[in-house]
C-alpha cells in the first residue's frame, strides 16, 4: 500500500548498530532508535527467515526482500551436513527433517544449499541491497550414525550421557538432543574448533549469528566464550532458546545475546490468536515485555507451527516492540498485508508500547505518542473507546487501510472500529 524507503548512506551505520546490540547494556542503543531510515537501530524493521532455500535462490530474491521493507535475512546453516535434499519433509507448516542441522564438517561450507562461493555471493548481494545476513550456527551436536568419525571430532570430544531427561536441567545441557551426539563444550579443543566455525562465518562477511539449540548448551559457554567471539568479530548474536519461561530466556540473554521469544510465541499460539482465544493474555505475555531490545519475536518457523490467526499475530509483532522475524515458507515477499505492516513499522512504530485496552476479544496498544494499534479476535466488527497519547481533537488516519479515519475527543479518547479477525493502525 505504501512505498518502501530508499536506501541511503546510513545503511552501513545501521549494520554497525545491529552488530553491537544483543548484549547486556543494549538499552543505551535503544534510545537512539529512529524510524523510516536504513540507519535506524535494531528492531526498526524485521528479519526475513529463509529456510530450506538454496543460496542461489536467496540471492535472486534479495532485491525483493529489500523492496518489501526488511532489513535483514536469516539463512540456514552453511556447513556440510549429513542429510540430503531428498530427505527433507514438509507438511505446509513445518519441516520434520531439518536439513543442515546435522553437521559433519564445520569448516566445509559446501552443502546441499550450494557451494561456499555461492554463499559468499549471497552475502555480498545482501549487502548491496542494504540487508544484513544472520547466519545459523549448529554448535551443540554433530550428525547421528557417524560412529563419532568426523574430520575434527572423535569419541572423546562428546558427552556420552544418553538421551535428554527434560525434568533435569543438567541433562538438557549435556544429553543427546533427539539422538544427536552432544559436543563437549568444556573441552578447550572443542571450543577451538567451534571458534574457527564462527570465524569462518565472520570471514565471509555475515553480520550476525543465530545459535541453534542454545538452551542445550550451558550459559557459561556463551558468557565466557561464544558471545565474546561474536563481539571480537563484530557480530550480532541471537540464541534459539526454545522455552516458554521468560526466566530461562533471560538467563541466556544475560550472557550477552538476544533470544528467540518463545514465551510470546506460546502465548500467541496457545492462548491468544485462535477462535477461542483471549487477547488479554498478550499483556506481559512475552519476553519482549521484559527486555524488548534482546527479544527476537516470531509467529512461526521451521519447527514451530503458526497460530490459527496467523496474520493477526503478524500484525501484532510487526507493530510491537522487539525485533520481529517473518518465515519465508509461510509469508511470501509479495504479501501486501505484511509489506504494509513493515512500512508502518519503519515509519510509525516508535517508542515504548503501552496497553490501552486488554480484553478477551480486543487488544489495543500504543507505541507511545506515535501509533495506536487495535486487534480484533472475533468474526464481527468491534468498537472500543480508548485513551490515547496522540493528542486531543486530532484526526487519526488508519494506515492499515482496514477502517475509516477517526478523531479524538477533547479528552484524548477515541472510538475505534476494528474489522473481523483484523487490525487497525492509527497515527496522525
Amino acid at each position: 500500500m505504501f512505498g518502501s524507503d530508499s536506501l541511503d548512506e546510513g545503511t552501513h551505520t545501521r549494520r554497525s548498530v545491529l552488530k553491537g546490540v544483543g548484549g547486556i547494556g543494549a538499552a543505551a542503543v535503544g534510545a537512539g532508535v529512529t524510524s523510516g531510515s536504513a540507519s535506524a537501530a535494531i528492531g526498526d524493521s524485521a528479519v526475513y527467515q529463509f529456510y530450506h532455500t538454496r543460496w542461489s535462490d536467496v540471492t535472486s530474491s534479495l532485491s525483493a526482500v529489500a523492496d518489501a521493507g526488511y532489513d535483514a535475512i536469516q539463512v540456514p546453516p552453511a556447513q556440510e551436513g549429513k542429510l540430503s535434499w531428498s530427505e527433507r519433509h514438509y507438511d505446509s507448516e513445518i519441516f520434520e527433517t531439518p536439513l543442515g542441522y546435522q553437521p559433519v564438517n564445520h569448516k566445509n561450507f559446501h552443502s546441499e544449499f550450494g557451494a561456499e562461493w555461492e554463499y559468499q555471493q549471497m552475502v555480498n548481494e545482501a549487502h548491496n541491497q542494504g540487508l544484513d545476513v544472520i547466519a545459523d550456527a549448529v554448535m551443540n551436536h554433530m550428525a547421528s550414525g557417524m560412529e563419532y568419525d568426523f574430520p575434527y571430532f572423535g569419541y572423546n570430544d562428546f558427552h556420552h550421557n544418553g538421551g535428554i531427561d527434560y525434568s533435569d536441567p543438567w541433562s538438557v545441557e549435556n544429553g543427546d538432543l533427539v539422538g544427536l551426539p552432544d559436543l563437549k563444550q568444556e573441552s578447550s579443543y572443542v571450543r577451538g574448533q567451534l571458534k574457527d566455525y564462527v570465524q569462518k562465518y565472520a570471514n565471509l562477511g555475515v553480520d550476525g549469528i543465530r545459535f541453534d539449540a542454545a538452551k542445550h548448551m550451558p550459559e557459561w559457554f556463551f558468557s565466557d566464550y561464544v558471545t565474546q567471539w561474536a563481539d571480537e568479530y563484530g557480530l550480532y548474536k541471537v540464541g534459539e532458546v526454545l522455552n516458554g519461561d521468560p526466566n530461562v530466556c533471560d538467563g541466556y540473554a544475560q550472557t550477552g545475546m538476544s533470544v528467540t521469544d518463545y514465551p510470546l510465541y506460546y502465548t500467541m499460539k496457545e492462548e491468544a490468536f485462535h477462535q477461542d482465544g483471549d487477547l488479554s493474555t498478550l499483556d506481559n505475555g512475552g519476553y519482549v515485555d521484559q527486555n524488548a531490545l534482546q527479544a527476537m519475536t516470531f509467529v512461526s518457523n521451521h519447527d514451530s507451527r503458526p497460530p490459527q490467526y496467523e496474520k493477526l499475530a503478524y500484525a501484532y509483532i510487526l507493530t510491537y516492540e522487539g525485533y520481529p522475524r517473518v518465515y519465508n515458507h509461510r509469508i511470501g515477499l509479495g504479501d501486501g498485508d505484511i509489506n504494509n505492516l513493515l512500512w508502518i513499522r519503519r515509519n510509525l512504530a516508535n517508542g515504548p508500547a503501552v496497553t490501552r485496552h486488554a480484553g478477551r476479544d480486543l487488544y489495543v496498544f500504543e507505541r507511545e505518542g506515535n501509533l495506536l494499534v487495535g486487534l480484533n479476535r472475533t468474526n464481527s466488527w468491534q468498537s472500543k473507546w480508548v485513551y490515547t497519547g496522540l493528542g486531543a481533537s486530532r484526526t487519526l488516519n488508519d494506515y492499515s487501510g482496514n477502517a475509516d479515519d477517526v478523531t479524538t475527543n477533547s479528552d484524548s479518547w477515541v472510538k475505534l472500529w476494528i474489522p473481523p479477525t483484523g487490525w487497525v493502525c492509527y497515527a496522525p
